[in-house]
């Protein structure tokens, strides 16, 4: 059963904040048995009996699923290892698990009110204090802990003991959220860290739990991300992860396999790397449209134009999406990028072209998938409306890890800056709000304007390291929408400060200018606006050699570099440019 299918039921519960003051429900299945251990004991013998007597397969994994963000990608990754699904659909299901997966998604709140108001969270609480195999991945990990400041307080099942507090973005001047490659502390004896082998993992959340005297006997590895913080758990046949396996690559598909069968893991020591610290990314990104007999391709433009120069002025074709996304996965990408650049509008959401490349793309690629493009209200040819939020969620249950919203969160920000203050009706406020600030990306695409005086526009000007045509000094970046065919009365910096305020948890940064020429980021914009905002930016448009990497990675606090026509023309493989960054001392995900 797919995560659309199985969100129906548990959907209407995933719309309170779970009251601070409530006892979670660990405490009150203690609590009873203080008052009643014998009948309590029964009942849960009687329960337990049930998954002893059962005939599950021993390629059966149960996977508790409340129907939010993005779960195909853990679903595709234990197809992948040769394991079939089995959907929790009432507590009893948690009982007779012989192996669970809990691939939490979305805030803490909505989660913990799912499980209490259906009774997951007691039947949670039961499997583990039992000490039945259990792999909590991400807010799954969080979930495990007494409380969240996430929205909160916010009682958690109180398994362990510890606060889940926000990354502390003043410490050590890190970007919130963590998002990206890291390396791993392995402590103590943790059988599914094994083939880690000091390589990175991949993570992305704003909130963390940290390790405590009270604590310390559940840890069995740590992150270093401004501070220390827990990035694994493990006692007895319970495990829990902060990062993310099945976004791993071939390292989180051995942590998942060590975890769902443990007596088949290589005996061999697995080869070491060198991961000591948060990497540097480098993202594959594929701009997608139909050409003009009607063909999904791959496309690139010259400064956003995607037709030859030629009589036939025909869309360039680079490739097939899904084919070429493989093949990136292959040569060590570490994001893929789907920009959808072709309007699509006439489709019910379902048979949406993008939804088909995500689905298949994540059948085989287990990093992370961005989709940007389109993700706005629309009607579609049969007059059904879709909200952004419902044209988000679909992408998120077709395999999407994060989406990029343009040209929207352009009219949103000009509406905040305008009004002072927060509609929450915007896609980029509704989505944040729904999923989390680390899975939206506001794309921006802007052309600079040079001027003679930084006080001829109201607008944030710098001094530009290449003088304009007429021997400029100074210019602005002016913002776009429409594929770049229109400018708008905002600049580039005043709308990346003012979407970090509206929930944008990441910030893609194209330039007009550079876009398709293949002589370096424009460093100029890169720097002023990581330098603005505290979360991540990835810098993009103008790569053309190895070079551009390392210095827009030197010069500015890019967290991450795009490109796109280079390695699909393959004139620069990604590998060559990882190598070339290592030469440099930069540390990047090998």
């Amino acid at each position: 059963m797919e995560a659309a299918t199985l969100a129906a039921p548990f959907s209407s519960y995933v719309t309170s904040t779970q009251n601070s003051s409530s006892s979670s429900p660990c405490s009150l299945l203690l609590s009873r048995k203080k008052k009643n251990l014998g009948s309590v004991n029964l009942r849960f013998k009687s329960r337990l009996s049930v998954r002893a007597s059962s005939s599950t397969s021993d390629s059966v994994v149960t996977l508790l699923d409340y129907g939010a963000g993005n779960v195909r990608s853990i679903r595709n990754a234990l197809r992948h290892l040769g394991f079939s699904i089995k959907d929790v659909q009432t507590p009893g299901d948690i009982l007779n698990a012989d192996r669970l997966i809990f691939p939490g998604v979305g805030a803490f709140a909505p989660a913990m009110d799912v499980l209490n108001k259906t009774g997951m969270g007691e039947a949670l609480c039961t499997y583990i204090e039992n000490d039945r195999p259990f792999l909590g991945i991400c807010l799954g990990l969080q979930l495990l802990f007494d409380s969240s400041e996430e929205n909160g307080p916010v009682k958690g099942l109180g398994v362990i003991p510890g606060t889940v507090g926000r990354f502390d973005s003043s410490a050590g001047g890190i970007r919130v959220p963590h998002i990206g490659w890291n390396a791993l502390q392995v402590g103590n004896a943790s059988d599914i860290l094994d083939d880690v082998g000091n390589r990175h993992v991949y993570f992305v959340h704003s909130y963390r739990a940290i390790p405590s005297n009270e604590n310390k006997d559940w840890v069995s590895s740590t992150c270093h991300y401004g501070e220390s913080f827990i990035s694994s758990i493990r006692r007895g046949n319970v495990h829990a992860v902060q990062f993310h396996p099945e976004k791993s690559g071939e390292v989180g598909l051995s942590v998942l396999r060590r975890f769902l069968d443990p007596k088949s893991s290589s005996k061999q020591k697995p080869e070491e790397g060198k991961a000591s610290k948060l990497a540097k990314r480098v993202i594959a990104c594929l701009d997608v449209r139909t050409n003009d007999k009607g063909d999904l391709v791959v496309t690139k433009g010259d400064q956003y134009d995607v037709r030859e120069q030629s009589n036939e002025n025909e869309v360039r074709n680079l490739g097939k999406p899904v084919d070429l996304a493989r093949q990136y996965y292959k040569d060590g990408a570490d994001e893929i990028s789907f920009l959808n650049i072709t309007g699509f509008r006439d489709f019910p959401l379902g048979d949406l072209p993008m939804i088909q490349v995500l689905r298949y793309t994540s059948e085989n690629v287990f990093v992370p998938l961005t989709v940007g493009g389109g993700i706005r209200d629309f009607t579609d040819a049969t007059g059904r409306y879709y909200s952004s939020l419902e044209v988000a969620a679909e992408y998120f249950r077709s395999g999407a890890d994060k989406i990029s919203i343009g040209s929207d969160a352009v009219y949103a920000a000009e509406e905040f800056i305008k009004s002072g203050a927060k509609t929450g009706k915007s896609s980029l406020e509704q989505i944040s709000r729904v999923y989390g600030n680390q899975a939206v990306v506001v794309s921006i695409d802007p052309r600079r304007v040079y001027v003679n005086d930084p006080d001829d526009v109201p607008y944030k000007v710098i001094k530009v390291t290449n003088p304009g045509p007429n021997g400029e000094e100074y210019a602005w970046y002016q913002c776009t929408v429409s594929g770049g065919r229109e400018g708008r009365p905002i600049g580039a910096y005043e709308l990346a400060k003012a979407v970090e305020e509206l929930g944008a948890g990441e910030i893609l940064l194209n330039c007009i200018d550079c876009d398709g020429q293949g002589k370096g980021f424009d460093t100029d914009l890169v720097k002023l606006i990581s330098d603005s905002v505290g979360i991540p930016v990835i810098a993009s448009s103008g790569a053309g050699t190895p070079e551009h990497f390392s210095e827009v990675f030197e010069t500015t606090n890019a967290s991450a570099a795009l490109a796109a026509g280079i390695f699909h023309r393959k004139e620069v493989p990604i590998q060559s440019v990882k190598e070339h960054l290592l030469e440099k001392s930069i540390e990047v995900r090998m």
